[in-house]
């Protein structure tokens, strides 16, 4: 059983990702490469002043995507990108290191769905920008939230074993973000 196609042939239901070496190791791999994506994304987010994030953000002024979202640009974003570039490059630090050791995988990669979409929003209709590489990281994403990629060699796949045998509601909450 080699691929996420076959099928068990005595009861012709497909095999699962718990049994398909090869699916799992696709998983791990979109997991590190998605991480790694998040985690240079951040390099050119150059603190205190966050001068190329403003650049970047002002082009949601300059080709809108959605009116409503350029005017919060507009408003309130850009002239605090003080604040919202803090918070901008630790979300997306935060992404990429929590789907890097795959630890509460499903919650941070649909945090990064999010963090994708605000990023179309902002650059979608940019002509020098490619809109389908925003769909595409929204998409590995949710793919990676979907199939709980951290469970597949992660630290989801060590703990939430520990967290389904405790009868708390955090250890509950725990097991369901990874």
């Amino acid at each position: 059983m080699s691929t996420s196609t076959e099928i068990n042939r005595s009861t012709s239901t497909p095999v699962s990702l718990a049994n398909d070496r090869f699916a799992r190791a696709a998983v791990l791999v979109a997991r590190i490469v998605v991480a790694f994506l998040w985690i240079q994304n951040v390099r050119w987010k150059v603190p205190p002043d966050f001068g190329a994030l403003a650049a970047f953000t002002g082009f949601a002024i300059d080709h809108p995507v959605f009116p409503p979202y350029t005017a919060v640009v507009e408003n309130i974003i850009l002239p605090n990108i003080g604040v919202f570039g803090w918070v901008i490059v630790l979300s997306e630090a935060t992404i990429g290191a929590f789907l890097l050791v795959g630890l509460f995988t499903r919650l941070w990669a649909l945090v990064a769905v999010v963090q994708g979409f605000v990023i179309f929003l902002t650059v979608g209709l940019t002509p020098e920008e490619w809109p389908w590489s925003y769909y595409l990281i929204m998409v590995g994403c949710l793919m990676l939230a979907g199939v709980a990629g951290g469970r597949v060699w992660g630290l989801d796949g060590l703990l939430r074993p520990v967290w389904l045998a405790r009868d708390s509601v955090w250890a509950k909450w725990l097991a369901r973000a990874s």
